[in-house]
């Protein structure tokens, strides 16, 4: 049997998982190039950091869980330093739930991009729902990254505390190193609690399991009952807990169509469907 068609028989579509739409987030990472955005999401998909920089065009990856008797699905969407394309760049922001913005601690520019940034999304979100840039709600952390290293700060604290605001639950700044893996845990705890999403989605408050595992989370979406011991219902003698996680392989970005669809389904009631759809094409 193919490993392909091994997998697939192992780990249930996600049409099968019927994961509800509230329980359904997109994780979208925004910044320069070589900021390490990357180093960002590798540290919370895998723990691992790289050395090796490879560009990004735009990297699509899935996480789903199994929390206190709840399945959640979260995409992570890592995009490119040179948004070549806009409108993509546009419908990633539309798209998106959560925002990590990040920028490099010795590189001003990549800072007045976030800068850029931050502005773009609340424009952006504030046409979708139909509010104003003041009202609008949208969960953001930003990340001032390779503070591993010596330089020369190029950022001025009073900037950042500006460009941050005074109101934690919108906005809030963190000092990392996805090298040295610093204040990254804190800065994912932050970031789900803005969202009102459990706080086991940190990479160090659930467990990593393999793919092999994803019968389990299949059964317990199907039942929706107290997770099992590892040891009933995998045969492998280890427990769970209540909180686990999976990394879905192979994952594909969904289609624009698709997209617009997610929009759709995440936004609130039926009559503004068309006035968000303007905001997505225009």
């Amino acid at each position: 049997m193919k490993l392909s068609a091994m997998i697939k028989k192992m780990c249930p579509s996600d049409s099968e998982l019927s994961i509800p739409a509230k329980n359904c987030y997109r994780m979208v990472i925004l910044g320069s190039s070589k900021v390490g955005k990357t180093a960002i999401v590798s540290r919370f998909l895998t723990g691992r950091f790289e050395d090796a920089y490879t560009p990004t065009i735009e990297d699509f990856h899935r996480k789903l869980y199994s929390i206190r008797g709840e399945v959640y699905q979260l995409d992570i969407l890592d995009t490119s330093g040179n948004h070549p394309f806009p409108a993509m760049r546009r419908l990633s922001i539309l798209t998106g739930d959560v925002f990590i913005l990040v920028f490099s601690l010795d590189n001003r520019d990549s800072f007045e991009e976030v800068q850029r940034l931050k502005q773009q999304i609340l424009d952006t979100k504030s046409c979708l729902k139909n509010k104003t840039k003041e009202d609008v709600d949208v969960p953001l952390v930003i990340c001032g990254n390779k503070g591993d290293r010596d330089f020369y700060r190029e950022v001025e604290q009073r900037e950042i505390e500006q460009l941050v605001g005074d109101d934690p639950q919108r906005c809030a700044y963190f000092e990392i190193s996805a090298k040295k893996n610093s204040s990254l845990d804190q800065m994912f705890r932050a970031l789900f609690a803005m969202a009102k999403l459990p706080s086991e989605m940190s990479p160090d408050l659930h467990r990593k399991v393999s793919v092999q595992y994803c019968d389990v989370l299949h059964k317990k979406a199907l039942r929706n009952k107290k997770l099992l011991r590892a040891g009933s219902s995998c045969g492998g003698g280890r427990d769970l807990g209540d909180a686990f996680g999976i990394v879905a392989p192979f994952a594909r970005r969904p289609s624009v169509h698709s997209d617009l669809l997610y929009i759709r389904e995440k936004a609130q009631g039926g009559s503004q469907a068309k006035d968000k759809e303007r905001c997505v094409i225009s």
